[in-house]
């Protein structure tokens, strides 16, 4: 089955809604970068966040950027979506090994540690827009919920979940965004709270056959829930060799020349999809030049 996000509203418009499932989009990842299971559900959860939160936006063009920065092993992990469903990402140390919480939880809290989180959204503006939050909990759902509240003022609740099997491959990963929009009523805000306390994580709804559709339904069946869309979801990165080369043309003519007199053909991987690109001596003479 493709990876694919649901949007839906409910309580007349008064709530809206994301689930996704994410578990290819996830496994690619894991794979380009070689991550351990830690660093595959952390940089997974990301991922999942971030292409939800793309989905939201409305431009052709408009692309949204997902940093946490963290004082734990895993360091920075990034994550890029855009509104079609196009999502990638990388983590600052794919190799990251620690104690799990309990049998089958893996700690992503101690892996990403204490510092922030940043969105970037660019919607073709003159700048884009910056939020920053500090990380709570370093479990990734939580701190997009209260980036949710506290930089966009929408009281929002977020589920993210990876499940990594024995052998590092990924069994289930997806999650959802449930807002609240400024005229809900208190009512509606009481039935979800009671939705929300019956529902399991999302990894456990998932090993249990829900679809992102079945979620959904679970948070708010009896709110009305309307389902608006349906979207493919992917992890794509767009890089190429003129790109790439355009990226070692901002480095300084001396650097380049240290590489041209070493006499051997270099190779550069792209942070997003850890794509190599050789560059011969030649290749680097003549971006000097240029």
């Amino acid at each position: 089955m493709k990876d694919y996000i649901v949007r839906g509203i409910a309580a007349g418009g008064t709530i809206r809604a994301f689930a996704a499932n994410t578990t290819e989009t996830v496994a690619c990842a894991a794979a380009r970068h070689e991550t351990y299971p830690v660093v595959t559900a952390a940089l997974g959860r990301l991922l999942t966040a971030a292409s939800m939160m793309g989905s939201m936006m409305k431009g052709e063009d408009d692309i949204i950027t997902l940093t946490v920065k963290g004082d734990g092993p895993i360091g920075n992990i990034t994550a890029t979506a855009d509104s079609k469903g196009n999502v990638k990402g990388f983590a600052g140390n794919p190799a990251v090994e620690i104690p799990r919480k309990g049998p089958g939880k893996l700690d992503v809290g101690s892996a990403v540690g204490a510092g922030t989180m940043t969105v970037v959204m660019d919607l073709g503006l003159s700048e884009p827009y910056n939020g920053l939050v500090e990380l709570q909990t370093g479990e990734i759902g939580d701190d997009l919920a209260y980036y949710f509240t506290v930089s966009e003022q929408t009281p929002s609740a977020v589920g993210l979940g990876v499940m990594v099997e024995t052998d590092w491959s990924v069994k289930h990963a997806g999650g959802f965004i449930v807002q609240l929009m400024p005229d809900v009523e208190e009512e509606t805000i009481a039935k979800l709270e009671e939705n929300m306390s019956q529902i399991s994580s999302v990894t456990d709804m998932m090993e249990s056959g829900m679809t992102p559709e079945d979620m959904l339904n679970a948070l708010l069946g009896n709110l009305e829930l309307e389902i608006t869309d349906k979207e493919d979801v992917r992890f794509y990165c767009n890089c190429d060799k003129d790109r790439v080369s355009a990226a070692l043309a901002t480095i300084r003519k001396e650097d380049i020349q240290e590489m041209i007199d070493a006499g051997e053909d270099i190779e550069v991987k792209c942070f997003f999809c850890n794509t190599a690109y050789k560059f011969s001596v030649e290749e680097l003479e003549n971006l000097v030049e240029q």
